[in-house]
């Protein structure tokens, strides 16, 4: 096997029988003085859904540390081992922040915003691809099973199974696929689909992703491809949507607390007690509807439906990606927004809309949970959006409205949300007002049913019915192997 420069004298590997390769070690980036490290989880995302399945797991998670440099050497948390990838400022700029992120990120999302193409980026994704791929195959014990998380790695499977093709691979693509009108605009199309399809298993959040690929594996590759598997030489790789989900009795049980009630109730008091809460807690990003949401909010106001005194907005834009120019200008748009809405509305003391960015502990979000009449999740396109998923298994008292995009993943479950499509100012703001002034036995029974769905289908159902498809696929290209 030949190894990447960057990984001569890194610390000896250990082994693990199930490794999680993913683009960021769940980890804060500073390590206590005494050696401690804690599972950095934001409100939805990879970490939040993979964390309650991996702490009960002996496992190796494979992930850059947060710093350019040398890969430090780290501790185990909750018995998960952190195995960091090196990355260097130019990986990082030109992998992370260019090919993953200005280039397929907007691109599998719609194209809200163009996507841009530069042949040093793709060089850089290869590089770093193979990279991961190295240490995943340091990692990983004989016969052992790979998981490949997300869009910034979609090579991996394939160079992972050059190294060590004893292994079960797995790929999950926790955002949205786009339709082959929009993939077939990617200078590296056949490479980026050959690259997944080294994967035993690929892994949607929804079956018209599923649909997607296999229209494009026969197009572009031009090879035997249904929705449900595709012949890659003498195997069979199998395809399929797994929609993500939440650990709902952990999220239940935290907001069920005492304490975390009584902070909800102290964060309303705080809120001037007005008659209605609208929540949204979005990281900041151009997919998430943020600017359409408070465009529409400000209207609600203006024409008399909503009383600032009777109504406060509360968002939640945690910063993300702050060193790439269009979420910067991004920022300055919604700041602006928010200053012209409250300087327009507002009161003193009392603000239209209580706009934070700082992240908040787990405790805290459940208390915002808890505390917001309206949850309002109106992305422009998303994967699954956990976060809606989060209210719901916090409103413990089937109390609660949830405002959802129909281009959120989580819509296809959460039917009993009142579904909008925020790209329609005007359907944006009646299902503000319809959620704002629903019969309350009426919101109930919609809180009740989505609940049920998620306690059935949480976290660790999830990852059952994936891992075993994974089996599946490792017992039928066996059997194809000795017909």
């Amino acid at each position: 096997m030949v190894v990447s420069p960057l990984l001569i004298g890194m610390p000896e590997m250990r082994q693990s029988s199930l490794v999680v390769v993913a683009n960021r070690l769940p980890i804060d980036d500073s390590v206590a003085p005494d050696g401690a490290c804690e599972w950095r989880r934001s409100p939805g995302g990879l970490v939040s859904a993979l964390h309650p399945l991996l702490r009960h797991t002996p496992a190796t998670w494979v992930g850059w540390a947060g710093r350019t440099g040398p890969a430090p050497t780290l501790p185990d948390v909750d018995g998960v081992r952190m195995q960091s990838v090196p990355l260097s400022t130019e990986d990082f700029r030109d992998h992370y922040e260019g090919f993953a992120n200005a280039t397929l990120w907007p691109l599998y999302h719609d194209a809200v915003e163009q996507p841009e193409y530069h042949r040093r980026w793709w060089e850089a994704y290869q590089r770093v691809n193979q990279r991961f791929a190295e240490v995943a195959a340091e990692v990983a014990e004989p016969g052992g099973v790979v998981w490949v998380q997300d869009y910034h790695l979609q090579l991996v499977p394939a160079l992972l199974r050059e190294l060590r093709p004893d292994l079960r691979i797995g790929f999950f693509l926790h955002v949205p696929f786009p339709p082959p009108e929009l993939f077939m605009q990617l200078p590296r199309r056949a490479e980026l689909l050959r690259g997944m399809l080294g994967a035993d298993l690929i892994g949607f959040q929804r079956a018209q992703a599923a649909h997607n690929f296999a229209q494009l594996v026969a197009k572009v590759l031009e090879l035997p491809a249904t929705d449900r598997q595709i012949a890659v030489d003498d195997r069979e790789v199998r395809v399929g949507a797994f929609p993500v989900s939440i650990d709902t009795a952990e999220m239940a049980a935290l907001a069920a607390r005492p304490e975390v009630a009584e902070r909800a109730r102290r964060l309303r008091q705080d809120l001037g007690g007005p008659e209605h809460v609208i929540l949204s807690v979005d990281r900041m990003d151009y997919t998430k509807g943020i600017e359409q949401r408070l465009k529409a909010y400000s209207e609600l106001i203006a024409g008399g439906h909503v009383k600032v005194r009777d109504t406060v907005l509360v968002q939640v834009a945690m910063p993300s990606r702050e060193r790439v120019g269009q979420y910067q200008i991004l920022r300055e748009r919604i700041e602006r927004e928010v200053g012209r809405i409250n300087g327009e509305f507002g009161r003193v003391g009392e603000p239209a809309i209580h706009y934070l960015t700082q992240p908040f502990d787990r405790a805290e979000l459940a208390a915002l949970y808890r505390m917001a009449d309206v949850m309002a999740v109106t992305p422009l396109r998303d994967g699954m959006n956990l976060v809606a998923k989060e209210y719901v298994a916090a409103r413990v008292d089937d109390t609660g409205a949830l405002l959802l995009s129909e281009f959120a993943g989580a819509a296809a479950e959460l039917s009993q949300a009142y579904q909008v499509n925020p790209h329609d100012l005007e359907g944006l703001k009646q299902g503000l007002l319809a959620a704002l002034q629903a019969d309350p036995a009426d919101l109930s029974r919609r809180m009740r049913g989505m609940r049920e769905h998620l306690h059935e289908h949480d976290i660790r159902a999830w990852a059952r019915s994936y891992l075993s498809a994974l089996d599946e696929s490792e017992s039928l290209t066996t059997r194809l192997r000795t017909d």
